[in-house]
């Protein structure tokens, strides 16, 4: 299972880590995750969104 958002396809980004002695070093930023049970098609179904999503309102959740 991958690391990305079911909904929007939100993926990990890279880039590096500088410190102060310009020591660099590469790094991940992760999507911030939620598993939510969710109406999808007219069928409760367990998806992995992002926080951006549900707090967008893209995501109906299953009571």
């Amino acid at each position: 299972m991958a690391l990305a958002c079911e909904l929007c396809g939100k993926k990990p980004l890279f880039g590096n880590t500088i410190s102060h002695a310009h020591n660099v070093t590469r790094r991940r930023w992760n999507p911030n995750l939620r598993r939510v049970r969710a109406v999808i098609n007219g069928a409760r179904k367990q998806v992995r969104v992002c926080t951006a999503c549900i707090r967008a309102g893209r995501v109906t959740k299953a009571a």
